[in-house]
C-alpha cells in the first residue's frame, strides 16, 4: 500500500511539474535566486527553457544563477543568448555589462572590453559600464606587461642558454687544440730524443773507431831499446 500512495505521488508530482508554465519555473527561479540557492534557481531557469527556447529572460536569469555559481564560462554563454534575444535596450545593455563582468572574471580582458563597449553603445549613460570598461583596461595593460616580463625572462634564459652553448663550443675548441698541441709537442720530444740517441750512437762508433787506430799505431812503431850501463 505505501509502494502505492508513493507510486501515486511521485506520478502526480509529474503531472503537477508537466502542467506547469514556463513563466511559473521562472518565478520558481527567480525566489530560489534571492534565497541564494542558485543550483536550484538553475534547474529552474533550464525547465523554463526546456519548456519555451524563446523566452527573453530566461537565458538572462539562468546567467545570473550560473555566475553566481562562479561557472563564468557558461555564465558568458547565456549573456551573449540574451543580448542577442532582448530589444529592449535597457535589457540589452545589461546583459551585455554582465558579459563584461563574467569575461572579467575569466580575466579575457580584451573580450570584456569589447562586451562594456558595446553595452555603452545601447546605454551611453551607465557609469557602472564606464567604471568597469576603465578597470577592464587597466587589468589589460598589467597582464600586458607581465607577459612582457615573462617574454623577456623567456629571452634572456634562451639567450643565457645560447651563451652557454657557445662557450661551450670555444671551450671545446679550446681543448682540442690544447691536445693537438700537446700532441705536436710529444711528437717533438720523441724526435729529439730519438735524435740523441743516433748522435750518441755515432759518437761512440767515433771512439771506437778512433781506439782501433791508436792500437794501428802502437802496432806499426817499434818499440825503443833500453839502455843498460854496468856501473862497475
Amino acid at each position: 500500500m505505501k509502494i502505492f500512495l508513493t507510486l501515486m505521488m511521485v506520478i502526480f508530482c509529474r503531472i503537477l511539474a508537466s502542467g506547469q508554465s514556463d513563466r511559473s519555473f521562472i518565478r520558481d527561479g527567480n525566489q530560489l535566486y534571492k534565497k541564494d540557492k542558485f543550483s536550484d534557481a538553475e534547474v529552474s531557469y533550464r525547465k523554463a527553457l526546456e519548456k519555451n527556447k524563446e523566452l527573453k529572460q530566461a537565458p538572462f536569469n539562468l546567467g545570473d544563477a550560473l555566475y553566481k555559481q562562479e561557472r563564468y564560462g557558461e555564465a558568458a554563454e547565456q549573456y551573449r543568448i540574451a543580448a542577442e534575444k532582448q530589444k529592449d535596450g535597457a535589457t540589452k545593455a545589461q546583459a551585455l555589462h554582465n558579459l563584461g563582468n563574467a569575461l572579467l572574471k575569466e580575466q579575457k580582458f580584451p573580450e570584456s572590453i569589447a562586451a562594456y563597449k558595446d553595452a555603452l553603445k545601447v546605454n551611453p549613460k551607465d557609469t557602472d559600464t564606464k567604471y568597469n570598461l576603465e578597470y577592464a583596461k587597466r587589468m589589460l595593460q598589467k597582464q600586458q606587461q607581465q607577459q612582457q616580463k615573462q617574454d623577456q625572462k623567456k629571452d634572456q634564459k634562451q639567450d643565457k642558454k645560447e651563451q652557454q652553448k657557445q662557450d661551450q663550443q670555444k671551450q671545446d675548441q679550446q681543448q682540442q687544440k690544447d691536445k693537438q698541441e700537446q700532441q705536436k709537442q710529444q711528437q717533438a720530444q720523441k724526435k729529439k730524443q730519438q735524435i740523441s740517441k743516433e748522435d750518441a750512437e755515432r759518437i761512440l762508433e767515433a771512439l771506437k773507431n778512433e781506439e782501433k787506430d791508436v792500437q794501428k799505431k802502437l802496432k806499426k812503431k817499434a818499440p825503443a831499446r833500453v839502455r843498460v850501463e854496468k856501473d862497475w
